[in-house]
């Protein structure tokens, strides 16, 4: 991104930031601030969010098909999730906001990370999708009551100062029957040494101490918490890297470093 977008994104924080000093939430103002220092850089395939960029084939091949089966959607139609309202918790830059626009679905951007949204609402604009990007927390939308048919939730868990608190408030963002779609990073010595050694400081891949290893969720603490949240575990897939193919792939045995889960509101 040009120094103009950086310029635009640091006003949106001192201008939005105020806006969000009174609201409760479990939001860590030290995870937001991590992403902030980075959001010019959210459309750099190259830059600090390479990771995602590689990642996100695999991301939107996963959530499309959930969101396709649940819903009785022909991914093959024109703009097949016509209709359906989707809110994109943590959305940073776009990078699932905007496949989901060109899918049909009615979006929601929506980041703590105010710095975050300008660079979101600009790169939409050059794409011409209408995407209604905000700089909020999920907290304050569901206290407005908005529903959603969908809610993504991916990267986002392990960032959070209260797991249990926020993936309650994600069910009640839902509809009866909606769908949350959630990923994260599983806690082990293998994830420690993939997605901290490997990703921060070997590969350079992200900033040194973007990720917390001790914040890091199995698949059932999280399918726990789900449970514990009003929603009902549907099915749960490893994303893993292959580094001679130098890919990502889905698989239904590997969940020891990243992974994602579709659970419905009951």
């Amino acid at each position: 991104m040009d120094a103009n977008i950086r310029a635009t994104a640091g006003l949106a924080e001192n201008i939005l930031g105020r806006e969000m000093q009174s609201e409760v939430t479990t939001i860590d103002p030290a995870e937001v601030a991590k992403f902030e220092a980075m959001a010019a850089e959210w459309w750099d395939p190259d830059g600090k969010f390479k990771p995602l960029h590689m990642l996100n084939p695999c991301r939107l091949d996963y959530i499309s098909s959930q969101i396709a089966a649940e819903f009785g959607r022909d991914l093959a139609q024109p703009a097949p999730f016509s209709g359906l309202r989707l809110l994109d918790i943590g959305c940073g830059g776009g990078l699932l906001s905007e496949p989901m626009a060109r899918l049909g679905a009615l979006v929601v951007g929506a980041d703590a990370a105010g710095g975050n949204i300008p660079v979101a609402r600009l790169h939409a604009e050059t794409q011409g999708l209408a995407i209604d990007y905000r700089h909020t927390t999920a907290e304050t939308i569901a206290d407005a009551g908005e529903r959603f048919d969908i809610v993504l939730n991916m990267e986002v868990v392990e960032h959070v100062a209260d797991p249990q608190a926020f993936l309650a408030t994600c069910s009640n963002l839902l509809k009866p029957g909606g769908l949350m779609i959630c990923s994260t990073i599983n806690r082990n010595a293998k994830s420690f040494m993939m997605a901290i050694i490997g990703a921060e400081w070997v590969m350079r891949w992200l900033p040194k101490g973007t990720h917390d290893w001790a914040r890091f969720i199995t698949p059932d603490e999280l399918c726990a918490l789900i449970r514990n949240a009003g929603l009902a575990p549907k099915d749960k897939k490893g994303f893993v890297f292959d580094p001679i193919g130098w890919r990502w792939s889905l698989s239904d045995r590997d969940l020891s470093v990243n992974y994602v889960t579709s659970s419905v509101r009951q």
